[in-house]
């Protein structure tokens, strides 16, 4: 086997999450799996998966080694779209990741109206709150808010935010307006869960001072969208990035709460908490991963 299939075989281990999942796909035995990535890792002398009868888990150098191998079989499959097709069809694997409320409002429509231009690109868009590792996931780009804390990825900036408090002006009628962040231990609270954690944990800044408050969830998800949702019914006050709620504020079906005191979920979290496209890649980056980020860059300037 030469040394590309050998990369793909590894890929094909990490994103089905095993070697006997891995082979069911790829019609090999499990047996015929084991012996194929000893090989590998034979070949280049050292551990690249922990592995177990359930699972797998990426070594270091096997992180390395498959963000390589991601580079360059999509630096092949490049070279064959240009020998197959003109510069103007793409084609391939377009895998996105997006927190929920954001990938719902923003990147599945722009995504849907940038496949009808193309169809040979075939995408797949993983909506989570969560933080995703989008190389041992092989996800192309990933949309996200906040601070980038792995610097082995490059980030492109897409524009400003900021977190915010909100609530619908029947709540406000109804419970009143909470005048600082202490009097929000005495309102209902919105809370997003993320891994199973609730960020009740609201951090805020008043007089230069830095602190955070504690509050107790009246509803709480692992999505975004639905904590939106809630807030728009009235059912209580969310903590959210302002361009989720955006055209809720437009429409005053939102309004904003203690906007100069919010910082956001930590304590890492600063006045400006910006939306930006993650990727591992800039120079091996597959075309069509090059072309959507182009237009969603356009796409967004227009509908946000």
């Amino acid at each position: 086997m030469s040394k590309i299939d050998d990369m793909a075989l590894f890929v094909h281990v990490v994103k089905a999450g095993g070697l006997a999942a891995a082979g069911r796909k790829l019609g090999l035995s499990p047996a015929s799996m084991t012996a194929r990535i000893n090989k590998i890792e034979q070949n280049y002398d050292t551990r690249l998966l922990t592995r177990n009868t359930r699972s797998i888990a990426l070594t270091d150098a096997g992180e390395r080694f498959y963000s390589g191998c991601l580079r360059v079989l999509a630096e092949v499959e490049n070279t064959e779209n240009i020998l197959q097709e003109s510069q103007q069809s793409l084609r391939g694997q377009l895998k996105l990741s997006a927190t929920s409320d954001f990938g719902r409002q923003f990147v599945a429509p722009a995504l849907a109206e940038f496949i009808n231009s193309h169809p040979n690109v075939k995408p797949h868009l993983v909506l989570t709150d969560g933080v995703t590792n989008i190389i041992e996931e092989g996800i192309d780009l990933a949309f996200r808010f906040g601070n980038l804390p792995d610097s082995n990825l490059i980030s492109r900036p897409l524009c400003n935010n900021r977190r915010v408090l909100c609530a619908s002006p029947s709540y406000i009628e109804s419970f009143g307006l909470p005048r600082h962040p202490e009097d929000l231990k005495n309102h209902r609270c919105l809370i997003l869960e993320r891994l199973g954690q609730p960020l009740n944990d609201w951090h805020f800044e008043v007089d230069n001072i830095h602190f955070s408050i504690k509050v107790a969830p009246h509803l709480s998800c692992s999505d975004g969208e639905v904590v939106r949702r809630w807030a728009n019914q009235g059912h209580g006050i969310a903590l959210k990035s302002y361009i989720d709620i955006k055209n809720d504020l437009k429409t005053g079906d939102l309004n904003l709460i203690l906007d100069e005191y919010v910082r956001g979920f930590s304590h890492s979290d600063k006045k400006s908490v910006g939306l930006q496209v993650i990727y591992p890649s800039r120079q091996f980056q597959p075309r069509q991963v090059k072309a959507f980020i182009e237009f969603f860059e356009c796409w967004f300037k227009k509908h946000c």
